[in-house]
């Protein structure tokens, strides 16, 4: 199928209260039973973005397994990054949810050094491409944003499918604070128009607990950076914005912008 209905939900986030927040969003979620296909959460939807790595759950630990439930319940898919740990070491890690109770998982690749999240966490290595409803979808992360060479698409006409590393559509999850709001609005926009692609952008809202305001701006881009759906500063889910691949592909055939990007190699 070429549509997906795509719900994004920007929230206040309880600080340091897994437990809280999945309660919470059980209740903002139940409208969407079989409303929408694709769930989007903010980065560290659990807890908040924290270094208090005592609360990193294992792999399948309550969080993810509340996950997968909810994505069996609602009938979609449904990602968001939370604390996880896995052989010492800790991650802040997105998880692909779907409803047949498979999964796929990304490890933020840039941590954010300017608040110390290197200290904390360990970087990931790979990139994560998925299918929904036939779409590619790359998730990727919060200050994953900043650096565009690791969100390049590589589809170089209007059958990504086909080709090796290319994508329909972005996704960002993040806590990005009000202070870079002006950041965040431009380079989602930017991410679209260089890489003939849908991107989906999901912040949180709120005052965490160190103090830090988050404005949202969550937003759902097309390929020509149009607005296609926004949030406003407070509360608010955008369900069922539909999308379609039909004329994501005749504008990359019509505009093959993608055919003359330099060739290179990424080197982890």
């Amino acid at each position: 199928m070429s549509d997906l209905r795509i719900s994004l939900i920007q929230t206040d986030l309880l600080w340091c209260d897994p437990a809280g927040n999945r309660a919470k969003l059980d209740e903002e979620l139940a409208p969407l039973v079989g409303m929408t296909d694709l769930i989007v959460l903010p980065e560290m939807f659990s807890t908040g973005f924290t270094d208090r790595t005592e609360l990193a759950e294992p792999t399948l630990g309550p969080t993810m397994q509340w996950m997968l439930v909810t994505a069996a319940k609602t009938g979609a898919c449904i990602t968001g990054s939370l604390m996880l740990k896995e052989d010492g070491a800790t991650y802040n890690r997105l998880v692909w949810a779907r409803p047949d109770g498979t999964y796929a998982t990304y490890d933020k690749r840039h941590l954010f050094t300017f608040a110390g999240e290197h200290l904390s966490y360990s970087p990931g290595k790979e990139r994560l491409i998925v299918e929904c409803k036939g779409w590619r979808i790359c998730p990727l992360v919060c200050y994953d944003l900043r650096f565009p060479e690791w969100a390049r698409n590589n589809v170089t006409d209007g059958t990504p499918n086909t080709t090796d590393g290319a994508y329909d559509m972005l996704i960002y999850v993040a806590n990005w604070p009000e202070v870079r709001s002006r950041a965040w609005k431009e380079l989602l926009a930017a991410r679209a128009h260089e890489n003939l692609a849908y991107v989906a952008g999901v912040n949180r809202v709120g005052t965490d607990g160190l103090g830090h305001r988050y404005s949202g701006d969550s937003v759902l881009h097309g390929p020509m950076g149009e607005v296609i759906s926004t949030c406003s500063q407070g509360e608010q889910i955008i369900a069922t914005a539909t999308i379609s691949l039909d004329p994501l592909t005749a504008y990359r055939k019509r505009f093959p912008a993608l055919a003359d990007a330099d060739p290179y190699t990424l080197h982890i």
